[in-house]
This record gives C-alpha cells, sequence and structure tokens, in this order.
C-alpha cells in the first residue's frame, strides 16, 4: 500500500486545502470485491481531488485503474480485465441525502466525518465490473465464414432456410389472423343467440 495518503480523511478540511491524494490499494484488502474475483493478485491505482462545491458541498473527483482477475463466462477461465472508471462523487453526511446529489454525481457516505480511501476506491471497482465477464481474445461468439454450422434448425428458424443465415423475428406476424378468426366466430355466436 502507498504511504502517500491516510487511511481515512475529513472530506471538509480536504476540500479547504484542495487536496489530491494518490496511490495504491492491493486487492487482496478489499473484501466485497474479492468475492467476484478469481484471484486477489494486485493493486489498484486512484487519484482523489476534494474541492468545495456550491451544489453538494464536498466534491471528490475519483480516478480508479486496477487489473481484475475474473472468470469468462465463455471459457470459463480467468482472465485479466483492465478498469478503469472516473466518477464525481458528493459526500453526505447521511443516507437520506443520496437522493438530493445533483445529475452527475455519485455518493460517498462520511462516517463520523470521515471517509475511507479503500472503501471509495472499492466502490468504484465494484461499479466497473462487467456485468458478464469475457476475455476479449477469445474470437467473437458468431460463427466466422468457413466454420461449421449447427447441424439442425434452430426454433425461430423455418424450412428452407440457409444456416447462419438473419432470421427476422415477428412476434405478432399471425395475431391479425387470429383477431379476425375471434371477431368471426364472436359474430356467429351472437348471431345465433339472437333467433
Amino acid at each position: 500500500m502507498s504511504l502517500e495518503y491516510p487511511d481515512f480523511i475529513d472530506p471538509k478540511k480536504a476540500a479547504e486545502g484542495h487536496r489530491t491524494f494518490s496511490g495504491t490499494i492491493a486487492l487482496s484488502r478489499m473484501q466485497r470485491l474479492k468475492d467476484f474475483l478469481a484471484k486477489d493478485d494486485g493493486e489498484a491505482r486512484f487519484t482523489a481531488t476534494f474541492e468545495k462545491d456550491s451544489l453538494v458541498g464536498v466534491r471528490v473527483q475519483i480516478e480508479v485503474d486496477a487489473a481484475l482477475w475474473l472468470i469468462c463466462q465463455s471459457s470459463l477461465e480467468p482472465y485479466q480485465e483492465a478498469v478503469s472508471r472516473s466518477s464525481q462523487l458528493g459526500v453526505i453526511e447521511d443516507i437520506s441525502l443520496e437522493g438530493l446529489l445533483p445529475e452527475g454525481y455519485e455518493a460517498i457516505l462520511a462516517d463520523h466525518g470521515r471517509i475511507s480511501f479503500l472503501v471509495m476506491v472499492e466502490d468504484e471497482l465494484l461499479l466497473a465490473l462487467p456485468q458478464v465477464p469475457r476475455n476479449p481474445d477469445l474470437p467473437p461468439m458468431d460463427a466466422e465464414p468457413g466454420e461449421a454450422e449447427p447441424v439442425g434448425l434452430s426454433p425461430l428458424q423455418q424450412p428452407g432456410q440457409l444456416p447462419g443465415s438473419q432470421i427476422r423475428q415477428q412476434p405478432f406476424a399471425g395475431l391479425a389472423d387470429q383477431l379476425k378468426a375471434f371477431a368471426s366466430n364472436s359474430k356467429k355466436t351472437t348471431g345465433a343467440g339472437k333467433k
């Protein structure tokens, strides 16, 4: 861990002094993030700048970079995902004030008037995680020309359609015919009741 910053800081005092802190934090210290990692090797690099802000009181501009070991959901093998995130944080004293932050700001909660760089950086990395981790070095999921196509028709493929051709889904294609048939049956039923 870099010694260029304290573990905790008073955001108001840091904003008054227009302070900027930077350093690294070991990924192994981030307990919430570790649940998503294949292994917790490495560290996150960050820069955080504190300023007074007329809209939110104290604003923190933070930038975080890391290489995270994730499990690829295509190959089920570990790979390194390079993540980079930049955010504007508004410091709040109570979680109920989160909804009052202007658009473009995310909340960071000051616990007893101080915030933790570890928590701030870990929050940014959690938000930077891909929804479906996939190794970018793998070939595209679509079949390349010349590759063997799967045998048999897909559920949406019509007989006579060439394998691999684009299928346009038309979920309401037969709806008009069904409505006409329903209307026709309704008229017959109501007409029979009038006799």
